[in-house]
Parts: C-alpha cells; structure tokens; sequence
C-alpha cells in the first residue's frame, strides 16, 4: 500500500473557532462554531486573507461543519449538542449570496452530538455522531427536507474506529482518534473522508452509495499534531485539506490524498468456463499428420506379407 505524503502548512488562519471549511480550488470557505447570532461564512484566498463574507440572516445555536455542491451551494451543519440539550438539530442551506433555508430534523433514538455532515451526489444528506463510546452512528432525512416542519431522521449505518498513536488533539489520548470531528466529499463523489482530532479515514464511493461505502476499509491519512482538528475538506484536485480551531494555526494539505482511496480498476481476465459447461473438443488431426504414421506402417506390412505369401503360392504351382 502507498503511504500518504505528510500534511503540509498552506496558511495561517485568522479564525479562533474553526469547525468546518470547504474549497472550490481557488478559494477557501469557512464557518465558525460560535454563537455570535448570525451564520458567517468566511470566504479566503489560496493566502488565507478574507475577502468577503457570506452573511446568512439566520441565528444558529452551533455550527460545526461546512459542505459544498457542485453549483456552489454551502451547506451549515448546525448540529452541535455538547449538553445533549436540543430536541431538534438543523441544516443550513445557503446560496453564495447569502439567501438561507433552515431545515430542522429530529433523531429517532434521542439527543446526539455531531461534527460531521456529507452531502451526496443526489442531494442528501448524512449527519455522523461524535461517540465518546461505541461506534458514530450516520443519519439520513427519512423524507424530503422541508422549512415549515421538522422531518425525522434514520440511522442508516454506523463507523468504528480504531484507536492510532497519532499525536494532537485536545484530549491527548487514544479517544481523540477515535471521535469524528468533520467530514468531505470529492466533487465528483468518487471519495469521502471523515476525520478525527488526529487522522482522517478516505472510502471510495465507485457507486454513489454512501451507506455501502462507509462499510468498506478505508485508507488512514495521520493529520498528527493539530491542537483541535476539527475541518477536512478536498480541493478539486484531490488534495486533501484540513484545519484546526485556534488562531493562527493553518489549514494543511495532503496532495493527491483522494488518488489513495480509489478503487482498483477492473480487470480484462477471460473467466474459467463454468463447471457444467461442455469444453470443444479438439480438432481432429489431419490425414497427413506424424499421429497417423503408425496406422500406415502397420497396414503397409501386413500387405507386402500377404504378397510375399501369395506369391511363394505360385512359385510353387509353377
């Protein structure tokens, strides 16, 4: 297996509390998990310098990961519940002018917290839980999202990791890599990524079936030594990006990080024929092949003896 290259400093960040970022491959986008009563999201250069900011007029309680579609449309992941206080969590659908939908979904099975939020190729979105114990849980919207009314969630599949000596995190233990704090998707879809305070875990999506790709083994990429690793995101090309909170720490790079989690390409291997399917025959061999020599020996002999014979017949009539 090839091992991915180290992560690399891109920039330093001027966000205090950055939980979740996102890129269009010439700009970076970023959200806080403050409470400051409006949902901004910081839009930076390739330099990390903020050059607008996208202002929602929506009030959210804790946001903790940002999402992109391929038309540019930011997704806000408002599911954090550090106090498992909330009866419902929501989703934040902003336009890059800043125009919002607020959708509110219920869990089925009580309060959660999460960190993590991937959108699929058609749309739909999954909520991963950050779980001190047991395995994260992934949650879908049972039906279509709608503004006026809270729509119920489903656990459709859930994610255990393994512990890693990966350095970082604020805990500086085993659990750091072990709790989801972000997750990514490539443009295309053909990769997803959660992370942990201290690495990041890529699964090949071949199909576009997330439930089934999360089931897979996925490839680990260490993200050591970030104090509260907490956003992931890919670049269009591929590299991996991830950030911690606390100002002045930067977003990092992982080149060709997707490449990694791939799938095999298929191969071209002519299959064995099945067990009760008949194999040809071989063709005969033709009447002046080597395998035919013998028979013709052997009838030649017995002709020039029964010549031989005849012919002493007749010497001795004569």
């Amino acid at each position: 297996m090839i091992l991915p290259p180290p992560p690399v400093d891109v920039c330093p960040v001027a966000m205090q509390e950055l939980s979740g970022l996102t890129s269009d491959g010439k700009q970076f986008f970023a959200v806080s998990d403050s409470d400051n009563g409006t949902l901004r999201i910081q839009v930076m250069g390739r330099d990390c310098v903020v050059t607008r900011t996208i202002t929602a007029p929506v009030d959210p309680y804790d946001v903790e990961d940002l999402a992109m579609t391929p038309d540019g449309t930011l997704w806000a992941s408002d599911t954090g519940d550090n106090g498992k206080s909330r009866s419902t969590v929501a989703l934040h659908k902003v336009s890059p002018s800043g125009a919002v939908e607020r959708f509110r979904v219920t869990y089925p099975d009580g309060k959660h917290d999460a960190e993590a939020l991937l959108i699929d190729k058609s749309g739909t979105p999954y909520i991963i839980t950050k779980e001190p114990l047991g395995s994260a849980l992934v949650y879908r919207p049972t039906a279509p999202l709608r503004t006026d009314i809270s729509v119920p969630l489903e656990q459709v599949t859930r994610v255990s990791l393994s512990s890693t000596d990966t350095p970082g995190g604020p805990l500086e233990g085993t659990l750091d890599s072990r709790l989801v704090t972000g997750a990514a998707s490539t443009a295309d879809g053909s990769v997803i990524a959660l992370r942990t305070y201290t690495d990041a875990y890529l699964y090949p999506v071949p199909d576009g079936d997330i439930v089934k790709a999360l089931s897979g083994d996925p490839v680990r990429v260490p993200l050591p030594n970030e104090p509260q690793g907490e956003a992931i995101a890919f670049d269009p090309d591929g590299t991996l990006l991830s950030a911690s909170e606390g100002t002045g720490t930067p977003i990092r790079a992982v080149a060709g990080a997707a490449a990694l989690a791939q799938p095999p390409a298929p191969t071209t291997t002519t299959p064995p024929p099945a067990a009760d399917q008949q194999q040809a025959a071989p063709p005969e061999p033709s009447g002046g092949s080597w395998q035919n020599w013998p028979l013709a020996l052997t009838l030649g002999g017995l002709v020039l003896v029964a010549a031989l014979v005849i012919g002493l017949r007749f010497r001795r009539r004569a």
